[in-house]
């Protein structure tokens, strides 16, 4: 029998079902909704609480989330246990015998940008701040809204969903722009 941990791609219904019941859980046992993007205030108001605490408790936004709930919570645990599983996931997608690939310049941004790979990094780290500004400013990251909010039927999560889909689309049409197609990996003549 094959192992379904031991897969590229895991089915994207089965997924959707886990977190799904993962969400149940969160919601039956700790009255929360899944959601990652307050712990990073969390962690920004107890790094400047260390050496300005003055400023957090004057600070609105910054005592609503830090000063009311402790510095390390369920939420910072599902942060690094996001990092760990997915960590674990692309070690076990790696079939016996074959060597791990780490693909630090994907072939669609070398096409589009060079093989940089400070470039790539660059963006990468520019695109999760803009990132978190944004879930920050919507009141929810996608897991937030996207996830719980999406399961409670919220308008204002629907609304996010709706924008986070047409951004992304916007945003990949505005980068990759070229008339160039990127090399198939593979593929005949390709890389």
């Amino acid at each position: 029998m094959r192992n379904p941990f031991r897969t590229s791609a895991w089915p994207p219904y089965a997924v959707g079902a886990a977190i799904g019941v993962l969400s149940w859980i969160t919601f039956g046992l700790m009255d929360k909704a899944l959601g990652t993007s307050t712990s990073i205030v969390n962690a920004a108001g107890v790094i400047v609480g260390a050496v300005a605490p003055e400023h957090v408790k004057a600070n609105a936004y910054l005592a609503k989330h830090v000063v009311k709930s402790p510095p390390f919570d369920w939420q910072t645990a599902l942060d690094l246990a996001l990092v760990a599983g997915a960590a674990l996931a692309g070690w076990l997608a790696i079939k016996p015998g074959e060597r791990s690939r780490v693909e630090h310049v994907p072939s669609e941004w070398a096409a589009r940008f060079g093989p940089s790979r400070g470039l790539r990094y660059a963006g990468a780290f520019v695109g999760g701040l803009i990132l978190i500004f944004g879930a920050r400013l919507a009141g929810g990251c996608t897991s937030g809204h996207g996830i719980s909010g999406g399961l409670q039927l919220a308008l204002s999560s629907w609304t996010f969903i709706v924008a986070l889909f047409g951004a992304g689309i916007a945003s990949a049409f505005l980068i990759y722009r070229t008339g160039r197609r990127a090399p198939v990996v593979g593929a005949s003549g390709g890389l």
